[in-house]
């Protein structure tokens, strides 16, 4: 499971304008600032109950998974559209030890994001950038509507296919991940909060 290559668009004057004001940021520790379709996005430090999120894929990825992978937490990586951080990036063992901050999304296997105050982001445009950017797999764990989607097979800036199960379901990843994603932890640990179309807050991060 090898991306496509990815490669910037030109950039008009005015975009590099955006890029370098972004590039020229400096955010208070824990921060984290992405690009995200021309928009410079700042994100507060996780909560406690992302970062666990978080800790039950690291290591079931690991521990599962049919080869040895790295899986990076908050690694830069540079899509058509913008500087993207996912929550996790999962690669071959060493893949990024010799790259900048800001790296190529190339011989990425997949990338994964958990909703926090703003689930629309990673809902549709970090899900455009990743299929933009040619990588293969992109896991979305959405704690607002309980839910564990995998989008796959990037083609016209978009995934052409996903597979999507509720909290609580097993979700199949393929190879060279080959097992299925145990969601029920998730289940145990989230509150569903402003789930589409429904009332209440958004879980925070």
């Amino acid at each position: 499971m090898v991306a496509m290559p990815a490669v910037e668009r030109p950039l008009s004057s005015e975009d590099e304008q955006v890029l370098e004001s972004f590039l020229e940021l400096d955010t208070p520790a824990g921060f984290r600032a992405e690009l995200i379709e021309g928009e410079i996005v700042v994100t507060p430090p996780p909560s406690g109950s992302h970062e666990s999120a978080f800790a039950l894929l690291n290591r079931q990825f690991i521990r599962n998974s049919t080869i040895e992978l790295d899986l990076a937490g908050n690694k830069g990586l540079i899509v058509p559209d913008g500087r993207y951080i996912p929550d996790g990036t999962i690669s071959h063992v060493g893949h990024f030890e010799d790259t900048d901050s800001w790296a190529s999304p190339e011989e990425v296997l997949l990338v994964f994001e958990i909703t926090s105050s703003n689930p629309a982001k990673d809902r549709e445009a970090k899900r455009r950038g990743y299929a933009a950017a040619g990588i293969p797999c992109y896991l979305l764990i959405d704690r607002s509507d309980g839910s564990a989607t995998l989008f796959t097979d990037p083609a016209d800036r978009d995934y052409t296919a996903h597979v999507r199960v509720p909290f609580g379901k097993p979700l199949d990843l393929p190879a060279p991940f080959s097992f299925a994603l145990d969601t029920e932890p998730l289940r145990q640990r989230t509150v569903v909060t402003g789930a589409p179309g429904g009332a209440g807050p958004a879980t925070r991060r």
